[in-house]
């Protein structure tokens, strides 16, 4: 069921979550109704152009994600007890995602395993992984230090907090500082649609954006997954289309057929 629901979601379809599953699309349908039943509320808003997930099934996504990507790992894995230390280097607002929380529960699976999330600046970041304390990492994929073994797109969305006017001219604006490949992205973006606007509030870090956001004193780009309940999101209709970011994953070659960094990289690749 929560296998049906995801990829309905993913796929923006029913009819494309079943070819994706290779099962028909009433057999997808029931177990969708059927989850619902569980749930007792609606996940799906469905519509002749596709589907899109309701409040319930926004909440529901992220823990569905976790679940699927754990219960692979453990039929994997099932009467083996993975042993050993890896250490993970993430992008900031992976870290801070559900992502660092499916680690963990990887972690309880397996309580002789040690695993390592780290957020390193680039160059720290390359000398990590240079040395061998960090085995995966999974970040922006013009940072990542290592061959690139894996790459996916995901988008950015503007964040607003309560009481902020988005067709204020000239807009305010929360920015990552420099080095930050979305503020480039964010400053050209709004460039291009001709829009004048103000940096109101600068951090070199996740917290101190969100906290700025909080304080309603302007909009930022943030990743979905970094959506806090007390943010308002916005679409194409009030503030332009951002362009996706890269994310790429590599691995250190000297940790290759290594059971613990194989389920490491099963979970993330599943959790993106």
């Amino acid at each position: 069921m929560l296998r049906s629901f995801v990829t309905a979601v993913r796929a923006g379809s029913i009819g494309r979550a079943a070819a994706a599953l290779g099962h028909s699309q009433p057999a997808v349908s029931q177990q969708l109704r059927k989850l619902e039943s569980v749930v007792g509320r609606p996940l799906l808003h469905r519509s002749p152009s596709g589907v899109t997930p309701t409040r319930a099934g926004e909440e529901l996504l992220p823990y569905a994600e976790r679940i699927l990507a754990l219960s692979t790992q453990a039929l994997t894995e099932t009467g083996r007890a993975l042993t050993g230390r890896c250490g993970v280097g993430l992008l900031e607002d992976l870290a801070a995602s559900q992502l660092s929380q499916a680690l963990a529960d990887l972690a309880r699976l397996h309580p002789g395993a040690t695993l390592e999330v780290l957020t390193y600046p680039e160059a720290m970041m390359r000398e990590a992984y240079d040395a061998g304390h960090v085995h995966l990492v999974l970040d922006e994929a013009a940072r990542v230090p290592g061959p690139l073994r894996w790459t996916v797109r995901r988008p950015l969305v503007w964040a607003a907090g309560q009481g902020v006017d988005v067709t204020a001219d000239p807009l305010p604006v929360v920015l990552f500082s420099n080095p930050c490949f979305w503020r480039t992205s964010v400053m050209e973006t709004l460039e291009r649609a001709g829009r004048r606007w103000q940096v109101t509030f600068e951090s070199n870090n996740l917290v101190g954006v969100l906290a700025a956001l909080r304080a309603g004193l302007g909009v930022a780009a943030l990743m979905p997954t970094n959506i806090e309940p007390a943010l308002t999101c916005h679409d194409s209709d009030t503030l332009p289309v951002l362009p996706d970011v890269e994310l790429g994953l590599a691995r250190h070659p000297r940790t290759e057929g290594d059971p613990l960094i194989n389920a490491v990289e099963t979970v993330l690749r599943r959790m993106i």
